[in-house]
């Protein structure tokens, strides 16, 4: 059986980080650029629909602590 990695948001920066610093090298390939910046960009999405989802659970309980 597989095991599932948890994802986690500082991790997924820090992989952002370290993609840019790749690119940022010029010691990368033309196309590996690309390919990093794809996963760069996908990492990107990945950490903006976490912060979607907890900023609307944060709405939730701020509406409902309202309610009280």
């Amino acid at each position: 059986m597989a095991k599932k990695i948890e994802w986690k948001y500082e991790t997924t920066v820090a992989r952002v980080e370290d993609i840019l610093d790749e690119i940022e090298s010029g010691e990368l390939e033309f196309t590996e650029v690309f390919d990093k910046f794809a996963i760069a960009v996908e990492s990107l999405q990945q950490c903006e629909d976490f912060l979607a989802k907890q900023r609307s659970q944060v709405d939730l309980l701020l509406e409902n602590l309202g309610d009280r």
